[in-house]
């Protein structure tokens, strides 16, 4: 799987999260998600580029124009990693209580901890 982070970063963008949504309900080529997001055609190739190299979205050839759909299976990879890291625990960290309830643990203090 791509990196996780490279997903998060490229589905960051609002442009390219619509564009994956539209994809996620039909299949478009640049022409159509253009006319349909209200973009220029070059801006939603350059955005369709940023998609492609991560994975998630990929091109079939059909005549002149290419269709693009998303690669949900990625998407499902994607969301099982944000829902494993939402479910992290918390862990106790004891710092000194010199330093009342508004403190930085120092650095010596990470250092043992870690």
């Amino acid at each position: 799987m791509n990196k996780f982070s490279d997903i998060m970063k490229a589905l960051g963008d609002k442009n390219r999260y619509h564009i994956v949504e539209s994809l996620l309900q039909h299949n478009f080529c640049v022409g159509a998600l253009a006319k349909k997001l209200g973009m220029s055609e070059s801006a939603v190739s350059q955005h369709l580029k940023i998609l492609r190299n991560v994975g998630i979205v990929q091109g079939e050839r059909k005549g002149y124009y290419t269709h693009y759909s998303v690669n949900r299976d990625l998407l499902r990879a994607a969301a099982k990693e944000l829902t494993a890291l939402a479910e992290l625990e918390k862990t106790s960290l004891e710092c000194s209580k010199s330093h009342g309830s508004n403190h930085s643990c120092s650095r010596k203090e990470l250092k043992q901890h870690g």
